[in-house]
């Protein structure tokens, strides 16, 4: 079973496992409660047992369980039917998982893997003039070079990112004017690396590898662990950053018109 979270209770978030998905579900709470139709939380049950949370956050949708729960068939079931009604644009949850629900999917979502790597200090922090506190216009020019379905969410993309900077949930950097990166959440003493671009004319000039490098040097001295997720071509080139592979996880991509 399923049920909507329509009341503010931070209780609810605290006793998830520490992964990836469950900070995710935790930065979309953190900046937002309950109270915005795009951003909604859901308790998964099973036989009135409390086994996880549900976020979905625009077209994201994000699972994660509690400590010692266990989905069953019964949850993955309840899982596919909530992604069928609200057509996410991507499902994240536990590798463990993502297969099972998939097969419910297959006719409506494509699975891909990728990988999660973590930062690994060298404590040599780089002399680099990164801007900390960009004008968010700036970067997202650069973003939507790399990013093209970002163009035409440019009033979204600025609400959410400046809401969450302001607060300190989120941070973006920009490197000699033409690179630049984003941390997605930062939760706890851990943060998520995404959006790295770099302007089309000022490519392969490794503005980008030294900038991921000076992030992870620079929020290492907060000791702040830095993570981020690479498909499989983009492997070796995090791990000549100084990213190690830590795991493995999968993740479902709608085929659909994200827009319908």
């Amino acid at each position: 079973m399923i049920k909507q979270i329509l009341d503010d209770d931070a209780s609810l978030f605290t006793n998830l496992v520490s992964c990836h998905y469950s900070r995710r579900i935790i930065s979309h709470y953190d900046a937002y409660g309950v109270k915005y139709d795009f951003c909604r939380f859901f308790q998964l049950k099973t036989n009135d047992n409390d086994i996880g949370i549900i976020s979905l956050f625009n077209s994201a949708m994000v699972v994660s369980m509690y400590e010692g729960k266990k989905l069953d068939s019964e949850a993955i079931a309840d899982l596919a039917f909530l992604a069928r009604v609200n057509k996410p644009a991507t499902i994240e949850l536990d590798a463990g998982y993502s297969h099972q629900l998939y097969s419910y999917l297959t006719d409506s979502y494509e699975y891909s893997e990728r990988h999660e790597f973590q930062f690994v200090s060298k404590n040599n922090m780089p002399d680099f003039d990164v801007d900390e506190m960009p004008k968010l216009d700036d970067v997202f020019a650069i973003l939507k070079t790399g990013f093209p379905a970002l163009v035409d969410s440019y009033d979204l993309w600025l609400t959410d990112t400046s809401h969450r900077v302001r607060r300190g949930y989120s941070q973006a950097f920009l490197f000699n004017g033409c690179t630049t990166a984003t941390v997605q959440y930062i939760v706890g003493n851990t943060a998520l690396i995404g959006q790295v671009a770099t302007l089309p004319s000022e490519r392969g000039k490794l503005y980008a590898r030294k900038l991921l490098y000076w992030i992870g040097e620079r929020l290492n001295l907060d000791n702040i662990s830095v993570f981020l997720f690479a498909r499989n071509h983009r492997k070796s080139y995090y791990e000549e950053i100084g990213f190690k592979e830590i795991g493995v996880d999968y993740v479902l991509d709608y085929k659909g018109d994200k827009n319908e």
